[in-house]
């Protein structure tokens, strides 16, 4: 048997281990872990929706504004509440700008250096590397000349903080497959990133009041009333951010994918995709929002509105009281920690599904509800992606790493054009005189959920209140779909899946099972456990990428 340990596996959030079965170098069994007990549904207990809307944030510091958005959603629904047409705008702009955060945080300085080695970049000509981000359409912000000689400073000191403790040396070097050029091309992009995933959060700290936890966004609609002043500021940043944005993250995609398309091969699975849908429109219906819900079938090219009764969540496999199943509706969080062991308890997540089934949830299943909506711009930059690979309507593709990363780059080009649009929207809305930002409750008992969408994916909230007071809340977030245990009827949950048929060619460092993880963009921190039972060598890596002693 063979085991390799890789903890953590960096450049993602929380806790997370994932026990991999390798047989003559793919991997054919694997199982998730969430290492970590929350249990937020119990902390908001007795308390007010108002309360909750604020304390559920605190779920994640990179998505908070889409748990206060959910959790607002659903103490409106159990208060009778129709927010006004200015809060719907402003949730969409603060809710947009978190989205931006994400995903380019998420692309450059999380996943990007599964694909880039900036080390490489010393190599590069710095004239070859200006011609070829002209003849990419990528941005030449850089003067790639001196971003060089500041790389060889930088490697020459030998303290390589966030780029050491990843695998550049994987696989003997070969899985690093970018020329130098590319690789300076999008190490200055890179950079350029920590700079404009600040400028995103500006966004969400002008309108919240401080990011992350907005303090602005309630129940009833939004306390913050903008100014001249704050309007300018708003369209000057969300400008900019679009048309950096446009300039740099598909280009970038499409200049790697080339050198990648192993990945189009790999880390797919046998799932439906999930989307609760996000950005409302005047409408306030599910199906009509900017990026519109549906439960979608990839290969058959059809979806299917959201049906909440077919939402189920198994423990059987779970650190929780009982094996049943339940509807969030009816459901109860009672922790009860046993031991590891993948053939009974392993994980701290639940099991949803829906009508039996696992589901995706993410960017990609947004973006596939929105192009069989009909949603333009999201299909002309899924085909032109397509095209790009030069599979055109294949979109058999996107489930893949590749096709999962693809999916989130089309979305962050079409949520900053919309950045633009509701920035406009709201200007003309405040120059017309309406300042209606808030409504009062019209009951204080009754039931409520809130479907909405954090940056990796559905989101539901449901709560009940009786008196003004939560007698039961749950939430199940994004990960939890992605991560999900196997199920009552025995089928893996999406990562699981994807992680199935993964080549791993070196074994200490499963480079493929790293970019596979990573595509889903999890809230976790991970251990890997990869276990080979036909050969019976052993590895134990740690990866310490901080160099701590």
């Amino acid at each position: 048997m063979t085991r390799t340990v890789i903890d953590p596996i960096t450049r993602i959030e929380g806790h997370l281990r994932a026990e991999l079965e390798v047989e003559d170098g793919v991997v054919t069994n694997a199982w998730v872990s969430g290492g970590s007990f929350r249990g937020m549904e119990l902390v908001v207990q007795d308390r007010t929706p108002e309360d909750a809307a604020m304390i559920v944030q605190r779920i994640c510091g990179v998505c908070p504004v889409s748990h206060c958005h959910a959790a607002s959603i659903a103490g409106e629904k159990a208060y009778g509440i129709t927010i006004s047409n200015n809060a719907r705008i402003i949730r969409n702009i603060i809710e947009g700008a978190q989205f931006l955060h994400s995903h380019i945080l998420w692309f450059y300085n999380l996943a990007a250096l599964d694909f880039v080695n900036p080390l490489n970049g010393l190599k590069a000509s710095a004239k070859d590397a200006q011609d070829l981000a002209e003849a990419a359409g990528t941005s030449t912000n850089t003067d790639f000349a001196a971003l060089k000689k500041r790389l060889s400073k930088f490697a020459a000191n030998g303290q390589l903080s966030i780029f050491s403790g990843n695998w550049f040396d994987a696989d003997k070097g070969e899985a690093y497959k970018l020329p130098a050029e590319l690789d300076l091309i999008c190490t200055a992009h890179y950079l350029e990133a920590l700079t404009m995933q600040a400028k995103a959060s500006e966004i969400s700290g002008l309108i919240g009041g401080k990011m992350p936890h907005i303090m602005t966004s309630t129940v009833g609609g939004t306390m913050w009333v903008p100014t001249e002043e704050k309007l300018d500021d708003l369209w000057a940043l969300v400008n900019e951010l679009r048309d950096w944005i446009h300039a740099t993250i598909l280009p970038d995609t499409m200049a790697i994918a080339p050198y990648y398309t192993d990945a189009l091969k790999f880390g797919g699975n046998d799932c439906k995709y999930a989307a609760w849908g996000v950005f409302d429109r005047p409408s306030f219906e599910m199906s009509d929002r900017y990026l519109p819900s549906g439960i979608v079938d990839l290969d058959k090219l059809t979806y299917e509105e959201v049906d909440e009764s077919k939402i189920m969540e198994y423990v059987g496999h779970s650190w929780y009281e009982g094996e049943g199943t339940l509807n969030p509706l009816e459901g109860e969080t009672k922790p009860l920690f046993t031991d590891y062991d993948v053939n009974d308890r392993y994980t701290w997540c639940k099991a949803p599904h829906y009508d039996g089934e696992p589901l995706e949830a993410g960017p990609l299943a947004r973006v596939l509800s929105a192009y069989l909506h009909g949603v333009k711009p999201i299909k002309e930059g899924v085909d032109s992606v397509l095209k790009g690979l030069g599979a055109p309507g294949k979109f058999s593709l996107l489930n893949s790493t590749l096709g999962r990363i693809a999916g989130r780059n089309v979305e962050a080009g079409y949520i900053a054009d919309l950045m633009v649009e509701w920035v406009a929207e709201l200007i003309e809305a405040v120059k017309g005189g309406d300042s209606e930002y808030f409504r009062s409750a019209n009951q204080t008992t009754g039931d409520g959920t809130g479907f909405w969408e954090a940056p990796r994916g559905a989101l539901y909230h449901t709560e009940h209140v009786v008196n003004g007071k939560i007698t039961g809340y749950q939430i199940i977030i994004p990960t939890t779909w992605n991560i999900a245990p196997i199920n009552e009827f025995g089928k893996h949950g999406p990562m699981e899946q994807a992680f199935i048929g993964c080549p791993v060619e070196t074994l200490d460092k499963p480079i493929n099972v790293l970019r596979t993880a990573h595509s889903f963009d999890p809230c976790t921190a991970c251990a890997v456990h990869v276990t080979e039972p036909k050969t019976g060598r052993s590895f134990n890596t740690v990866l310490n990428p901080w160099g701590v002693k």
